[in-house]
C-alpha cells in the first residue's frame, strides 16, 4: 500500500456538511492525493498540478535500464509505469475509491509495479441517469485531454529531459472507455496534442459502453484512438446485464463492445478477450460486492488482474499471454477451474 491514492478528480464543488464537498455536475479538474481510508475531498486532499505529477512520477519508477543515445554512448534510462483508470457511469466517489483500491490490491499482487491514478468524472448513483452521465462523459473527456492527456505527454517530455521511460497505461470501465475514446478525438483538434509526439501503452476496456462498430479498423470516431495508442485490448463478456439495459436505452441499435465483443474487421491494434466462459465459473459475490456483478466482477478478481498484469507489462505477444486460452477461434480468458482446450495459448 502507498498510503494515499492519486486521483484526478473533474466534478464541481458544492456545500456540504464539513463546508464543502464534490458534486454530481462537471467541474475544473483538481488533483487529489487521498490517504487510504478516506473519500476525496475538494480542498483537504488538494495539491498543485506540478506535485501531482511529480508523485506520479515516483511512484511509477521501477527500475533503471541502458539505452544507446549516441554513436558508443549509452545512458540509464528511469522505467517505470502509470495506469489512469476511467471508471463508468452510475458511480458514487466512494464507490469509485473502492475500486481503485481493489485494482491497486489486485494489481500489486500480481506483479504490477507503479502508479494508479483515477480520474474522477460525475457520475450519478443511480441508472435512471444513464443518458445525463453520457452527456458529462462528453463534457468532460475534454477535461481528461486538458488536465489528462497533457500530463501524459509531459511525462514523455520528461522522457527526454530527465533519461525517463515512463510507460503509460488506461483503463476505462462501462462509460469510461467512452470517455477514453472522446478524449483522444479531442485531443487531435489541440494543435499541441494533434501530432503523433504522444502515445499510450496499453489501453484496456472492460465492460465497455461503446458500440463494436467503433472499433472497427476504418471508424471515424475511433482513429485518434488507433493513432495514440500502441495496443487496445477489449475483455468482453456476452452475461454483462448492464450493456444490455444500455441498449435499451440506445434503442437497440448499436450492440456493446463489452458485451458481444470486437468486430471481425477490428482495427490490427485491438485484440478482443472473451470473459464468458470464466465469469460462468465465478462464485457468486458477497453483500458488499458493488455494482452489476456481470458488468463489474473485474474489480477484485485474480485472474484478471493477472492478465491485466501481463498486458501492462507488455513483454509477451497477446496470443501467448498465459491467463488466456483459444476458444471458439478467440482468446478468452483461461479459468482456473476449466483445463485448457487443445492448442491452447501459453
Amino acid at each position: 500500500m502507498t498510503g494515499s491514492n492519486l486521483v484526478l478528480c473533474v466534478r464541481n464543488v458544492v456545500s456540504g456538511g464539513d463546508g464543502r464537498a464534490f458534486g454530481a455536475e462537471p467541474g475544473p479538474g483538481r488533483f487529489l492525493d487521498v490517504p487510504d481510508g478516506e473519500a476525496p475531498h475538494p480542498e483537504r486532499h488538494r495539491i498543485g498540478r506540478t506535485a501531482f505529477r511529480d508523485e506520479v512520477l515516483k511512484r511509477a519508477r521501477t527500475g533503471t535500464v541502458e539505452r544507446k543515445t549516441g554513436p558508443n554512448r549509452r545512458e540509464a534510462f528511469t522505467t517505470g509505469n502509470v495506469l489512469v483508470f476511467v471508471h463508468g457511469y452510475n458511480n458514487r466517489i466512494e464507490d469509485i475509491m473502492e475500486r481503485h483500491n481493489l485494482l491497486q490490491a489486485g494489481l500489486g499482487g500480481a506483479g504490477y509495479k507503479g502508479a494508479i491514478v483515477s480520474f474522477d468524472w460525475p457520475s450519478d448513483d443511480s441508472t435512471l441517469n444513464y443518458l445525463e452521465d453520457r452527456r458529462d462523459a462528453k463534457t468532460t473527456a475534454l477535461r481528461l485531454v486538458d488536465d489528462g492527456i497533457r500530463l501524459i505527454a509531459g511525462l514523455q517530455k520528461e522522457r527526454r529531459r530527465r533519461r525517463c521511460d515512463i510507460d503509460v497505461h488506461l483503463l476505462g470501465h462501462s462509460t469510461g472507455a467512452y470517455v477514453i475514446r472522446e478524449a483522444f478525438s479531442d485531443a487531435e483538434q489541440h494543435a499541441s496534442l494533434s501530432s503523433g509526439a504522444w502515445t499510450v501503452s496499453q489501453v484496456a476496456f472492460i465492460g465497455a459502453d461503446i458500440s463494436a462498430a467503433s472499433m472497427s479498423g476504418d471508424s471515424g470516431k475511433s482513429r485518434a484512438l488507433f493513432r495514440h495508442a500502441a495496443r487496445i485490448t477489449n475483455y468482453s463478456s456476452r452475461f454483462d446485464r448492464a450493456l444490455r439495459i444500455s441498449n435499451v436505452k440506445r434503442l437497440g441499435t448499436a450492440p456493446r463492445a463489452g458485451r458481444v465483443g470486437l468486430p471481425a474487421d477490428a482495427h490490427s491494434k485491438c485484440v478482443d478477450v472473451d470473459c464468458s466462459t470464466h465469469w460462468r465459473g465465478l462464485p457468486e459475490p458477497g453483500e458488499a460486492f458493488i455494482g452489476d456483478f456481470t458488468h463489474s466482477w473485474h474489480f477484485g478478481d485474480p485472474l484478471f488482474a493477472r492478465d491485466l498484469a501481463y498486458t501492462i507489462e507488455g513483454d509477451i505477444d497477446r496470443h501467448r499471454i498465459p491467463t488466456r486460452r483459444m476458444e471458439d477461434g478467440g482468446l478468452a480468458l483461461r479459468s482456473e477451474r476449466t483445463p485448457p482446450d487443445p492448442g491452447a495459448a501459453q
